[in-house]
This record gives structure tokens, C-alpha cells and sequence, in this order.
């Protein structure tokens, strides 16, 4: 049996029909930027998160990039200032950080949780700190009530990178829809994916929400008139279309996606894998089934030889990367146990009960 890591083939099928109705609309219509569909899209995501704004973008990189440009545009930092930030996560989130001239600040995560660990924040927040960044990475909720309270008692902006957890919530509130304002990625593989690149920034304040359109668009708010020195990051037309089609059955494949995962935790019995823990499966809509193994690349071969796709996510740590050599010697030895042991097994809404235990059989013989 082959069971791909993802196919995008199979997640794009389900819904077929209505995204040729959709293409065909606005191929149709003659107008393929800033139109109708974005306007629909913008207001039924909004809905959907549960913010009064979402401005359309290119990708999730500029949605990021563009809300700490907003913020210096607006005076609420400036180059210089310090962001804190998960070590573990991927890089697009320090990328959009770094851009703006702001300094990264790593914080380890929670080996239980991979998620950054809220009791090591405060110990690093400065006179030049501005933001908390959570990072809801794997698809699990990053943000705490403690979280929450720091911002509130140190006056921080709290920004989220929710490229990989659509569809989350955390007591009842939508994650990109608990702090300042959010970043989300609409690459095709995410639990949200368009047939390219995308993206959207969801905030309820307008100011932020004006700025960053404006950013998007030339730094233009007005036809020729430009306010700010800004890029073209335009999410177009078609995209628009197609990820209005699969947000109306988002839920419905987050729910595929639980089931899966409850199966794997389940049924997966082998004492070298350690699993992920989930105490509230509200806060997870796994984007990834992320497990950690010793053996890591022992254990991804031999799965590719049973005819098994994963993933790792991530091989090199962000402060271990090239492009910030300066950070190369840091330790951060939570981070580098994750980095080295992470494995992603195949995790889709398209995964048939005879492929997953086919998954998990393998697993357990290892």
C-alpha cells in the first residue's frame, strides 16, 4: 500500500465541482485583482475567525511582514525594538521580524507541547520589547491566559502566525482572532490552501487594518496617491474564489483531520515514538501529526520503504541557519532536540481508514 504524505490531488477533488463554478466565475467576469471575490472572501473569513477585519495578501510571509510594518508606519515600533518569538519556529516568522529592522528574541518551547513556553517569556521581556509573537505551529493553540497577561501587564502587542492552525480555537475564540492581529498562510498544503500562494492579516483594528491594505497595495490608499513606500502583495481574484469554496467545508475537514490523529494516538504502540499530547482538541486542528523519535531518520527510511510519505518539519533549527550566522553558536537545546527528532506522518482529510492502519501497523512494527 502507498500512503502519500499529502496529496493535494485528493484534497482539491473533493471539491471539484464548485471550484470550476468558482474559476469559471471569475474568469467570467473580466476582473482579476481588488474585486468581488476578494470582498466576499475578506468578510466571510472575517466571519469565520471572528475579527471585524482580514485584508487579503500574497502570502503568508508579507501578511506577517506587513503587520510589524504597519506598526512602525503607525509609531507603535520602530526599528530596533525587540519581538519575542518561539526558537522552533519556521522561519517565515523571524524572516517578517528581521525585515523590519526589529530584533528576534528566541524563547524555547514546551517539549510537551512544541509550543513556546510561556513560563520562560517574562525573563526576556526588556525596555525594548514590544510584541509577543506566538507561533500556533503544528496546528496547536499557542496562546495562554498567561500570555495574555503579560502582554496586558508589560503593555506588548500580541501578533500571531496562525499560517497553520485554521480552524483552532481556544475557548471558544478562533485563534487568529486572540491577539492584536494575526498572520495566516494559504499555501496549498495548509488546512486552508489555495492553488498558489495566499494570504490575510485578520485584526479589529481598523487603523492597523487600513494601513497594512495600504502597504499591500503600493502603499496606496487612494488611485496614484501613495501614503506609504509599499509593495504589491495583492491576493488575486482566483485565489479568492477557490478559498471562499474550501472555507465553507473547513470544518468539516478539520474534523477528518482530528479523527485521523485520535486513531494514530490511539493505535500507535511503540515505546521509541512519543506521540502528540492533546488536552483540549479544540486546540488542535493538526496541520501536522508531529512525533518525536530518537532514531528519526532511521525510522523516515524504513517508513519510505513500506511505501510511507512524512515529512520533517523542521531539519535545521532557525538560529542554526546560514542566514543568521550571527545566532549559529546559540544553544537552544530544546529547540535542537525537536529539530533533531521531529518526524510528520501523513495527515490529510482524504486519508482512508485502510491507510491510516496501514500506518499504524508499520509504525508498531518498527
Amino acid at each position: 500500500m502507498q500512503v502519500p504524505f499529502l496529496s493535494l490531488k485528493d484534497v482539491t477533488e473533493k471539491y471539484k465541482d464548485e471550484i470550476h463554478e468558482a474559476a469559471l466565475r471569475v474568469i467570467d467576469s473580466g476582473w482579476y485583482l481588488q474585486g468581488e471575490e476578494n470582498k466576499r472572501f475578506e468578510a466571510d473569513y472575517a466571519k469565520y475567525i471572528g475579527t471585524k477585519y482580514c485584508v487579503g495578501c500574497a502570502n503568508g510571509l508579507d501578511a506577517l511582514v506587513w503587520i510589524f510594518r504597519a506598526y512602525i508606519e503607525l509609531g507603535v515600533m520602530k526599528p530596533g525594538d525587540e519581538v519575542i518569538v518561539p526558537a522552533n519556529t519556521y522561519i517565515a516568522t523571524i524572516l517578517a521580524i528581521t525585515e523590519n529592522g526589529l530584533i528576534p528574541v528566541l524563547v524555547e518551547p514546551n517539549i510537551n507541547t512544541l509550543q513556546i513556553d510561556d513560563s520562560l517569556i517574562e525573563a526576556r521581556i526588556t525596555s525594548k520589547t514590544k510584541a509577543i509573537t506566538i507561533v500556533h505551529l503544528y496546528g496547536q493553540c499557542a496562546y495562554t491566559d498567561k500570555i495574555g497577561k503579560l502582554c496586558k501587564k508589560h503593555n506588548l502587542k500580541l501578533i500571531e502566525d496562525n499560517a497553520q492552525a485554521h480552524g483552532c480555537m481556544f475557548n471558544g475564540t478562533k485563534t487568529g482572532a486572540l491577539g492584536d492581529a494575526s498572520g495566516h498562510s494559504f499555501y496549498p498544503g495548509k488546512n486552508l490552501g489555495a492553488l498558489g500562494d495566499a494570504g490575510a492579516v485578520t485584526t479589529n483594528d481598523e487603523v492597523l487594518a487600513k494601513a497594512i491594505r495600504s502597504l499591500a497595495n503600493y502603499g496606496s490608499q487612494r488611485k496614484y496617491v501613495f501614503q506609504y513606500c509599499g509593495r504589491n502583495s495583492r491576493l488575486d481574484e482566483m485565489q479568492a474564489a477557490i478559498l471562499d469554496v474550501k472555507l465553507k467545508h473547513l470544518d468539516e475537514d478539520v474534523a477528518l483531520r482530528k479523527a485521523v490523529a485520535k486513531k494514530y494516538i490511539d493505535g500507535i504502540k511503540n515505546p521509541k515514538i512519543i506521540l502528540p499530547k492533546v488536552a483540549d482538541w479544540d486546540q488542535h486542528v493538526f496541520h501536522i501529526f508531529p512525533i518525536l523519535c530518537e532514531q528519526r531518520d532511521e525510522l523516515q527510511k524504513y517508513l519510505e520503504s513500506k511505501g510511507i510519505g512524512t515529512n520533517i518539519h523542521y531539519p535545521i533549527p532557525p538560529h542554526k541557519q546560514e542566514c543568521y550566522k550571527e545566532w549559529n553558536n546559540m544553544s537552544l537545546p530544546v529547540t535542537e532536540k525537536i529539530h533533531a527528532q521531529e518526524l510528520s506522518f501523513p495527515m490529510s482529510p482524504c486519508l482512508t481508514d485502510e491507510q491510516v492502519e496501514y500506518v499504524m501497523g508499520v509504525v508498531n512494527k518498527w
